[in-house]
């Protein structure tokens, strides 16, 4: 069995932070693996947070399923939503003061502006799809953005300023809750965001032509995943973040986060995407690769781990 060293030797703090909308897949799997791995190696402590801000998709059944899938694994934590620790509550749900608190930091120091764009209007605005995503996508279909498929934003609402008084319908009184608008970072247009990943080496990405204005809060009064992922990382001191290739372009948007509200960022470390068969990125969506279904199927942790899979390039 994996375990940790309970007593840490060193400063580092990693985290295993899975999205309660399915069952885990080997992708996850490997992942999770590498970020223990990590954290053993190095002496520190893992945590686990559960990402649960999706309302629509997420299911207590797919949190106690991550966490009894992990556990199979051999995989184990310090801090979480079970063992508790001096950062609870592990579970982004309960976490709403943490995220209202960077919002206004935000807002306050002029980094946002609010959107009144549905998404009829950005699709008739942008008119095709972007970063690699369409509109009817699967992977866009939920409420929540994308994680790095966010079409790049069009600027209909930029002109718009923080201050109340030229909010559409706000009054002079002041901008207390986020509610009723999307309210959007505004990216430095042209900027390069460098940064050197600890597995895939540099990268860079810039600001206004790889991504857009970003969404850190819905107008149904959720937080976006860039924000409450910052916000919780920074609050509970990680300093190594362990996830997929896929959020490589997240990081650049967190990175101006991070910059904004003046928190030093922790290091990064991609993984390669499993793929199947066909070169498809493996899904949650597809249960024939998810944990559950292999442990139904009488395979081990070490064949789980082991097995030989195609990773994207």
């Amino acid at each position: 069995m994996a375990s940790i060293d309970p007593t840490p030797t060193s400063d580092y703090r990693g985290r295993l932070a899975p999205s309660p909308t399915g069952y885990l897949h080997v992708g996850h799997a490997r992942t999770f693996w590498t970020a223990w791995e990590r954290a053993r190696d190095a002496g520190g402590t893992l945590v686990m947070r559960m990402e649960d801000l999706d309302p629509d998709r997420s299911r207590a059944l797919y949190a106690e399923a991550a966490i009894d899938d992990l556990r199979w694994l051999g995989i184990r934590w310090q801090e979480g939503p079970h063992e508790g620790g001096p950062y609870a509550p592990y579970v982004q749900s309960e976490r709403r003061a943490i995220y209202l608190a960077a919002w206004r930091t935000l807002l306050r120091r002029g980094y946002l502006f609010p959107c009144r764009c549905s998404r009829k209007d950005l699709a008739t605005a942008l008119g095709a799809p972007h970063e690699g995503s369409s509109p009817a996508s699967p992977q866009s279909a939920g409420k929540l953005e994308p994680l790095d498929d966010e079409p790049i934003y069009p600027g209909t609402c930029r002109h718009f300023q923080a201050r109340a008084t030229q909010i559409p319908g706000q009054t002079a009184g002041g901008v207390e809750t986020p509610e009723g608008f999307n309210w959007r970072f505004r990216v430095p247009d042209g900027e390069a965001i460098e940064f050197v990943d600890g597995n895939l080496g540099p990268q860079r990405f810039v600001a206004g032509v790889d991504f857009g204005d970003f969404v850190v809060w819905r107008r149904d009064g959720v937080p976006s995943y860039q924000l409450a992922c910052v916000a919780d990382d920074a609050a509970m001191h990680i300093t190594e973040v362990v996830r997929g290739a896929d959020l490589l372009k997240s990081t650049a948007r967190q990175i101006l986060l991070y910059r904004a509200l003046a928190w030093t960022p922790p290091a990064w470390y991609h993984c390669r995407l499993v793929v199947d068969d066909k070169g498809r990125r493996l899904a949650k969506r597809n249960d024939a690769l998810s944990l559950r279904a292999l442990r139904q199927r009488g395979l081990t942790p070490e064949t789980v781990l082991s097995a030989e899979l195609h990773v994207e390039a």
